[in-house]
């Protein structure tokens, strides 16, 4: 597994972490992880993921066999939540502004073969990755790191639905790509846009698997 964390972390508390979070996600959720052999097991990885609730990030972290480097909103890094968000080798950063710190330390995670983890919608929602801020882009072109897709379906509540109990949470792993090489704005945009599209179809593929699987747990139901 690859150790590669920023200056501060500790990889047996983000081990720790996962293994608490990996137990405590077995009694809240049913968790279905597929594709995990896509998942290279050295070398530079930025995983691209949608993002529909704030439990996502724990759950890659735990399916997925890396130790991953998460980009997080700000507001959460104060007290003793920011100190073991950092502990945890998690980086700050500002959501609507230009913010190239957390970005370039990213970076460093990257080169020396580590994993980073980002949501490239840039907030929560409902996950179908409409459109998505150029970050990610930015990161694996500038590190050369290969990209990961993984899409997530299960953990947001839906509108109006009472709590549940145990949601069977999907966790799907396609397949890695390249970006292009290129410069300017222009050029960052086109790999942008094929961010998206690569993981809005492998979220599109992940819904229309949980469709037929609840379509035929009803069709069972009515013949019983």
């Amino acid at each position: 597994m690859t150790d590669q964390l920023p200056p501060g972390a500790s990889p047996r508390w983000m081990d720790l972490a996962r293994w608490i979070a990996r137990y405590s996600h077995r009694v809240s959720f049913r968790v279905r992880a597929t594709g995990l052999e896509h998942v290279p097991r050295t070398g530079g990885l930025l995983v691209v993921s949608n993002h529909s609730a704030a439990v996502d990030g724990q759950v890659l972290a735990v399916e997925l066999p890396r130790r991953i480097v998460f980009l997080v909103k700000r507001e959460l890094f104060v007290g003793p939540i920011g100190w073991c968000l950092r502990k945890l080798g998690q980086l700050p950063v500002r959501r609507g502004e230009p913010d190239r710190a957390p970005l370039f330390e990213a970076l460093r995670v990257l080169a020396a073969g580590g994993t980073v983890g980002i949501f490239p919608e840039g907030t929560r929602g409902a996950g179908d990755v409409i459109s998505v801020q150029d970050g990610a882009a930015w990161l694996a072109r500038r590190s050369g790191a290969t990209v990961l897709p993984v899409a997530t379906r299960g953990t947001r509540r839906p509108p109006g639905a009472g709590r549940r109990f145990r949601p069977v949470v999907d966790v799907l792993v396609g397949e890695t790509f390249e970006l292009p090489a290129g410069k300017g704005k222009q050029s960052l945009g086109v790999a942008s846009l094929m961010v998206r599209d690569r993981l809005a179809a492998l979220v599109a593929e992940l819904d229309r698997s949980r469709s037929g699987v609840m379509t035929n747990d009803r069709v069972s139901g009515e013949g019983r």
